[in-house]
């Protein structure tokens, strides 16, 4: 890839929704890669394939908005200030210094300093939040109401951050803050009814993207999926798609897509 690899790819879509990738990313600018330890190059913690895994998108209408770089570089799902969003809890931060698994990231001291993130700040997490917000938007204005999925993956086990194993669904709304109650639990039944494990607001309740831009009181929705890895692809490097796998859990996320935009369409009738 060239170093000049754009920040993301985006396709605007003809629905009221819109999907977001923050965590897809694989690419790092050279001057970055060459201060990575080989644990950290192997990627463990990228959000492997949705975009293979979610390839219906564009046929149901959907916008989507894509990271390219890795979440090493920047990570687009923490805010600017680097605050933590589990106070109290283990997390890693804007510009993460280990792994999931407390391996170091960077080799001979070579963490980003107060400077290097400022111009990561500017590189990749602005024009990434500023294409978010300008379709969330766009959408707005052009059907009444904007829905926002933020989709995640992670390994189904972390004991940094949970005990045991991680439910297969993981649906986050900032304790149900960042949409509808009624599409909460439109969603939640979606998850009652696959046949996989699930949890609504447990260890994870959505990042920095699903609680800044969701935005119930003014028509502006957003949840959070993370989604456990075991669900659909080799969990161990090198993290190979397992399509049987995908195309067993693939009907359950269209359907909570589908749900959202058909939620979306009811509500817009009844401000008619």
């Amino acid at each position: 890839m060239s170093s000049l690899e754009p920040v993301f790819k985006f396709h605007r879509g003809t629905t009221p929704l819109l999907v977001s990738m923050p965590h897809t990313g694989v690419h790092i600018p050279d001057a970055i890669r060459e201060n990575l330890t080989d644990a950290a190059l192997r990627l463990p913690d990228t959000d492997w394939h949705l975009e293979m895994l979610y390839n219906f998108l564009h046929e149901m209408g959907a916008s989507v908005i894509i990271a390219t770089h890795s979440r090493y570089v920047i990570d687009l799902n923490r805010p600017r200030d680097n605050a933590n969003l589990y106070p109290g809890q283990d997390t890693t931060g804007l510009c993460p210094l280990d792994t999931f698994h407390r391996d170091p990231i960077y080799i001979n001291h070579a963490e980003p300093g107060p400077e290097e993130i400022l111009q990561r700040v500017q590189n990749y997490w602005l024009p990434y939040h500023e294409q978010l917000n300008a379709e969330l938007t766009r959408l707005k204005q052009t059907h009444g109401i904007a829905l926002l999925w933020d989709a995640h993956s992670i390994c189904s086990r972390v004991p940094r951050f949970f005990d045991g194993v991680l439910p297969d669904f993981n649906i986050g709304t900032a304790n149900g803050t960042s949409c509808n109650p009624g599409l909460q639990d439109a969603l939640q039944k979606i998850a009652e009814e696959s046949g996989y494990t699930w949890a609504v607001n447990g260890r994870f309740k959505g990042g920095h993207i699903t609680r800044h831009y969701g935005r119930p009181d003014q028509q502006i929705h957003s949840v959070q999926l993370e989604l456990s890895e075991a669900t659909y692809m080799q969990e161990d490097f090198p993290y190979s798609f397992d399509n049987t796998r995908a195309e067993r859990v693939r009907p359950a996320l269209k359907a909570f897509l589908e749900q959202m935009v058909q939620w979306a369409g009811k509500q817009s009738k009844r401000t008619q």
